[in-house]
């Protein structure tokens, strides 16, 4: 049985989106210039209070003041959505803070990648609530050609039916049709939650999207092997695998692949790779987690 996924209000001209750090600190000026580049395009942003703030370590923050400003941008009535500034690390330690009560009766659009892929698991664990994992305020927003406009209206807007495929980076390498819920973010955060009270919860078909930054192709062999040891791919239908080119260069591409192929050796769905979302230089496309979709050749749509 599908679950009953909490919806969230669409984004629109004139949209108030709150710009939140839930993690680490972001540079001021790029923080800026994302603002500056989501006002241009219609929407009206509103920073939170800790949203520049650059301490204690290299958090936004103290936890406490991090996700008071989260519940904060959830419990105004005037916000539409909330996009985070960027990643880095500080997102899990919040996980024990949030109000479900607060977030479950205020549903709103939540945006974020990288280390917020905890965030999502809390928001879908938690909440069954639709988020996006989508280009963020300094880390994308900020830059000319940082967000692929066509997914982002697709996901966010809702002004025409989402899908990414070929024209998005997308290539098979083993074949296969597949429908699923789609889940999943940062393939570190993933494996990094495993054991613990907030590790994702597959219990329905899955399409499960993997991506992550650095990442060596041993690495991504130990974390999906790391993965089905656990059995957190039993009700996964087809993986789809990010763009790899902040982790490997050209010349480590085939390994990479094998290196996936291997760990994923004992699972028999379709396996995809390239899906320009999460760690990009440009046009990050955006996901909508939560959504039902469905996997034809190398395209993926609701």
């Amino acid at each position: 049985m599908r679950r009953e996924v909490v919806p969230s209000p669409r984004l629109k001209h004139g949209s108030r989106i709150a710009v939140v750090s839930p993690a680490s600190a972001a540079k001021p000026e790029l923080i800026a210039a994302g603002v500056e580049r989501m006002r241009a395009f219609g929407y009206e942003p509103v920073v939170m209070p800790h949203a520049f703030s650059r301490r204690p370590l290299y958090y936004a923050g103290t936890a406490e003041e991090r996700v008071a400003d989260l519940h904060a941008a959830f419990a105004d009535a005037s916000i539409d959505g909330i996009v985070c500034t960027r990643g880095g690390w500080g997102s899990a330690e919040l996980l024990p803070l949030l109000n479900a009560e607060l977030v479950r009766s205020n549903p709103k659009m939540f945006v974020g990648y990288s280390d917020h892929t905890s965030l999502h698991v809390w928001f879908w664990n938690e909440c069954t609530l639709h988020t996006f994992y989508a280009p963020m305020v300094a880390a994308d927003w900020s830059k000319a050609d940082g967000v692929d406009e066509r997914t982002w209206k697709a996901a966010l807007e809702g002004n025409s039916a989402w899908s990414v495929g070929s024209p998005d980076g997308v290539r098979v390498l083993r074949g296969g049709d597949a429908e699923g819920r789609l889940l999943g973010g940062c393939v570190s955060i993933l494996c990094a939650a495993l054991g613990t009270p907030w590790a994702l919860k597959i219990d329905e078909p899955c399409v499960l999207f993997l991506e992550d930054i650095g990442t060596k192709p041993y690495q991504w062999d130990r974390m999906l092997q790391h993965l089905r040891f656990a059995g957190a791919l039993q009700n996964v239908r087809a993986i789809v695998l990010g763009d790899m080119s902040a982790n490997v260069d050209d010349s480590e591409m085939p390994l990479l692949e094998a290196a996936c192929l291997h760990a994923l050796r004992e699972f028999d769905g379709p396996v995809l790779i390239g899906l320009q979302s999460g760690h990009l230089s440009r046009a990050n496309r955006s996901m909508p987690l939560g959504a039902w979709v469905k996997l034809k050749g190398t395209e993926l749509s609701i």
